[in-house]
């Protein structure tokens, strides 16, 4: 065989190949299994034949660990949990998923931007007459607009025989909020006043500076407790004298549901025979005509708002 130049170094081989005339002759390659080699013809200016051979090494150890990987991910697992030597492919997934948790992680512990309010409501009538009141600012939470409690209570006062004050007695607020509208009680004339409002940012920024900035709060009690809850267990909270003389009812229009709203009232111990209950509900909604043992005596719409009021038989005679 004539002499073979080599123009590139390749690693020791365990086996010696062999090439027969023909197929150096002619050119073409040679496999094995941890390496393959191709060769090709090469003419020269003395007429005489070079060979170039080239050396693809293939490592065993190399082809087996892929192997594995492949398997492992096939069955869901980790290969890195597995193997000491991670794949280029693998560390950049795992160090991109470990970047996004990151990001992720300071992104929940960005701080909320504080809830902030304003003065746009105001009491209408009584002791405390045109004395601004604070509300939060956007829509978490929702007080009943001026005309339409300037409505209710001009339909609770004419129903209980004075049409310039309140019958005498105590004011439930379910859904207080701001406490505009129980505060407005207390203003015409009420003794007292329960709210229940489950947010404890709203009780302390918002409903108890307005019971101290219109002096109301000796004449106010407020349960920081869910409505619902509160009507469960209306008995622990009031004891045996738990009915009230009114009962005023603004809850978010998307988060309850009226039917089961209404019952659970019904049902409490805080409604009783001599009861005026306030009902504030949204377009579309169907109210009954009765409420346990009281008569609806008005129905209001203003815009997409509706206003219900139920009370004694004797109330719906006097209007």
């Amino acid at each position: 065989m004539e002499a073979l130049s080599s123009r590139c170094r390749a690693p020791p081989l365990l086996s010696t190949v062999r090439l027969d005339a023909a197929a150096v002759r002619d050119g073409g390659s040679f496999c094995s299994n941890s390496f393959a080699v191709k060769y090709a013809p090469l003419k020269t200016a003395n007429k005489r034949r070079a060979f170039i051979i080239t050396f693809s090494y293939k490592s065993k150890n190399r082809n087996a660990i892929e192997k594995k990987r492949e398997q492992l991910e096939q069955y869901g697992l980790d290969p890195d949990e597995f193997l000491s030597q991670p794949s280029s492919k693998s560390r950049r997934r795992k160090e991109s998923a470990n970047s996004g948790r990151k990001n992720e992680q300071v992104s929940r512990e960005e701080p909320k931007p504080p809830r902030e309010t304003h003065k746009l409501l105001q009491v209408l009538a009584g002791k405390a007459r045109r004395k601004k009141l604070l509300s939060p600012k956007g829509m978490d939470v929702r007080p009943m607009m001026e005309v339409v409690k300037g409505a209710a209570f001009g339909i609770l006062q004419a129903a209980g025989g004075c049409p310039t004050a309140l019958r005498s007695g105590r004011w439930l607020d379910l859904y207080s909020g701001t406490g505009s509208v129980g505060i407005e009680a207390i203003s015409r004339g009420c003794s007292e006043v329960h709210f229940v409002e489950m947010d404890p940012w709203v009780v302390s920024d918002v409903l108890q500076p307005n019971l101290e900035w219109t002096g109301f709060l000796d004449s106010s009690v407020i349960h920081t407790v869910r409505v619902e809850d509160f009507l469960a267990r209306a008995e622990k909270f009031m004891g045996k004298d738990g009915k009230f003389d009114y009962i005023s009812v603004t809850p978010p229009y998307m988060e309850v549901d009226y039917g089961v709203l209404m019952k659970q009232i019904t049902s409490s111990a805080v409604i009783g025979e001599d009861t005026f209950l306030v009902v504030e509900y949204p377009l579309g909604t169907d109210m009954l005509d009765t409420c346990g043992c009281l008569v609806k005596i008005a129905d209001r719409r203003f815009g997409r708002t509706h206003l219900a009021i139920y009370g004694p038989q004797w109330a719906q005679k006097k209007r």
